[in-house]
């Protein structure tokens, strides 16, 4: 595994680095965020972890113009910044998940290995993955979400993913921290408001049928398309 993480603390990559070599990952490490968008186009990666704060182009900003020119490559986020709205813009530019610095090295390998085996696992499979609701026609395959027949374009990969879970699995009450093994891959080592985030930004997406992702409390979340959320 190959992979770039651009950061200007030094101690955080040679923190990160130590930790690669046990696992046998080559790492990449540069200190400039326009240093590090170009490296990152010039070559191939399995995936990329960027702070939030940098000299020269900020990682914000990195992830948009990465997406926007459809590079399929997981991203990790690396920031200071523990506010919501703070974590809902780096989802939305793009990152596939994000670790509050300060952290601990293993929870940013948990995380590493979840969102690249969540790409590995993205392998077309012929007549599978296809999820049709009243509402809902959704297509594992080509990642394709339509409601009531109007396409849905703006969703991130997790988002994506979170929804297809749901969708599968109706009426059955998730907490927290299964949806963190189910979607993300990983067993729970940091905040549980990863998946608040995620579907706060669905209900957003999704407004037109928000009201079938149901918060049940202290518990978790549930998708029911026979009920209404407020009606519960």
């Amino acid at each position: 595994m190959k992979i770039l993480v651009i950061e200007d603390n030094k101690s955080v990559c040679s923190m990160i680095e130590m930790f690669f070599a046990k696992e046998g990952i080559e790492g990449v490490f540069v200190n400039d965020g326009l240093e590090g968008y170009q490296r990152f186009k010039s070559g191939t990666w399995d995936a990329l972890i960027v702070d939030w704060m940098l000299p020269g182009l900020d990682g914000v900003t990195i992830c948009r113009r990465i997406r926007e020119e459809q590079y399929s490559v997981p991203i990790i986020m690396l920031t200071a910044k523990d506010s919501e709205s703070d974590q809902v813009l780096g989802l939305e530019m793009g990152a596939d998940d994000y670790v509050t610095k300060p952290f601990s090295p293993l929870t940013l390998m948990a995380r590493i290995k979840a969102v690249t085996r969540r790409y590995q696992n993205q392998v077309p499979k012929e007549l599978d993955g296809l999820l049709q609701t009243e509402h809902f026609k959704i297509n594992k395959t080509t990642r394709e979400v339509y409601v009531d027949g109007v396409p849905i374009t703006n969703l991130t990969p997790k988002e994506f993913d979170l929804l297809f879970y749901l969708v599968e699995h109706p009426r059955q009450v998730f907490s927290r921290e299964q949806l963190l093994e189910s979607v993300w891959g990983y067993q729970f080592y940091g905040d549980e408001r990863t998946v608040d985030v995620h579907i706060k930004r669905l209900r957003k997406k999704l407004e037109t049928v928000s009201q079938f992702f149901h918060t049940v409390w202290g518990v978790g979340y549930k998708f029911d398309d026979t009920t209404k959320a407020d009606e519960i």
